[in-house]
């Protein structure tokens, strides 16, 4: 059994709350942690408070060294990090892998916007009250920042909170998910190596209870969240005065038109559908396939989903594996057999095996199955077709959500248009919608979030403009 004490103002401490942490593939506890005391999150808090004046006036080369030292450092315990994180989120290695060079990527883009905070003069002599006058608008940091991080990605949604917070000069403390604790800790562990002041970064795994105070806790000036919409919306309503950023998911939904390379798509719908079991935020749930390639590319797709590669997500060459618990895996199950019993067509898959749920295509889907209209999160994707681009833009447009969506067309005019009129913070063009680019403005519309994520566009949500005139 591995111990990881937590992370608070410079300390690894235990606590009388002990949190074990599971293998989803193996079905037992192999690490151990502990929940933070309500004492232990008032010193993570207060050290936080106390040093926002010295992290405030901290150098940009200063913040710039912490940064790259951060990110070299993840690249030099990558194979730790990495299965550490198939442990305890049961993500197959390749997939940790690829997670841990971004969460390298988010930190060194970090390392580079640390130095390039905005300014700008402006001219406020357009009206005659402004005459001989000018205005300096520059940017400074919020506060402390609470940050709340879910299971699927546990450390680089982590570093989306705390290398932006770093570089724009604000104190950090974290709440990770409970199921997945142990990447962010190990961050911590090199974070305590740079020369950052005392208090600047907590790790704080928390109950229910202790950890709403995150939300309604007024010490906090912004409140950073990932996770479902259910959860996040509430906790906006909570919040107070205090800022709030939500990267909530949705249903993504994928337009392939005519005229592509089929071979090429399926292979890219393969990956965008069924990628650690689906459990995605920008996971690929419904794709929209032109009439006249139809049957070729639902073929095509059923017989890649059939041979992907199911079991233990330490092998190489494991493509899907088992989802984050049981409770998940049953309710896949319940929203798939909905989905039959109101008249959907499952063409493969719709099988679960104990906390596997086999990847699953669906034709016939409508609006009132949350196979369709609600977020998923599993290896499920649902399958129609169009006539007209028009047709497929507004069927994707027919959902509360609005994240990102992938367009598959050689058209411009097809591409403008879509671009022009889809209801979604990222249309990505001849892609998946899992793309995603950690230097990106990265958010959604609707009940897919609030603000944007992206390294130099979360610190802009985490700093306030103030103007001098002279």
């Amino acid at each position: 059994m591995l111990e990881y004490p937590i992370y608070i103002a410079g300390n690894f401490e235990k606590s009388a709350k002990v949190l074990d942490v599971y293998n989803p593939f193996k079905g037992y506890a192999f690490a151990r942690t502990y929940q933070a005391s309500d004492e232990q999150y008032e010193v993570a808090v207060n050290a936080a408070l106390a040093c926002r004046k010295e992290m405030a006036e901290l150098p940009a080369h200063e913040k710039y060294n912490a940064l790259r030292f951060i990110s070299y450092s993840i690249t030099a315990n990558r194979q730790v990090l990495s299965e550490t994180l198939c442990y305890e989120s049961g993500k197959p290695i390749r997939y940790a892998l690829a997670e841990v060079d971004r969460a390298a990527q988010t930190f060194l883009v970090a390392a580079e916007e640390a130095k390039r905070i905005p300014k700008e003069y402006i001219s406020l002599d357009w009206t005659a009250a402004g005459n001989k006058k000018e205005g300096l608008v520059k940017y400074f940091p919020s506060g402390v920042i609470a940050g709340i991080t879910p299971f699927n990605f546990p450390l680089n949604l982590v570093a989306h909170k705390v290398a932006p917070a770093i570089a724009a000069g604000c104190p950090i403390v974290l709440k990770p998910a409970s199921s997945t604790p142990l990447s962010s800790i190990e961050l911590a562990k090199i974070i305590a190596k740079t020369n950052l002041p005392v208090g600047v970064f907590s790790v704080l795994p928390m109950d229910r209870t202790t950890g709403n105070k995150m939300v309604i806790d007024e010490r906090f000036s912004v409140l950073s969240f990932t996770g479902s919409p259910i959860v996040g919306w509430e906790m906006k309503k909570n919040a107070g005065k205090k800022r709030v950023l939500l990267e909530l998911g949705g249903n993504a939904a994928v337009i392939i038109s005519k005229g592509v390379n089929l071979e090429e798509v399926v292979k890219k719908s393969l990956v965008g559908g069924f990628s650690y079991s689906g459990q995605v935020c920008i996971h690929a749930q419904r794709f929209f396939v032109h009439k006249d390639i139809f049957e070729k590319f639902s073929k095509a797709f059923a017989e890649g989903a059939k041979s992907l590669k199911y079991g233990d997500p330490k092998f190489a060459d494991t493509d899907v594996s088992v989802m984050i618990d049981q409770d998940n895996a049953d309710r896949v199950e319940a929203w798939v057999e909905e989905a039959k019993d109101m008249g959907a067509t499952v063409l493969c898959g719709g099988i679960k095996e104990g906390g596997f749920y086999l990847p699953t295509i669906i034709t016939g889907a409508k609006n009132e199955m949350k196979v369709y209209s609600e977020e998923i999160f599993g290896p499920v994707i649902t399958l129609d077709s169009f006539s007209t681009i028009e047709e497929a833009v507004d069927k994707v447009n027919d959902s509360k959500f609005g994240l990102q969506a992938g367009v598959f067309t050689n058209s411009v005019s097809e591409m403008d248009y879509a671009f022009n009129n889809l209801n979604v913070g990222g249309v990505i063009l001849n892609d998946m919608p899992t793309f995603r680019a950690d230097h990106m403005p990265y958010g959604g519309v609707k009940d897919s979030g609030l603000g944007r994520e992206g390294v130099r566009y979360a610190m802009m949500e985490m700093m306030e403009a103030r103007i001098l005139v002279k």
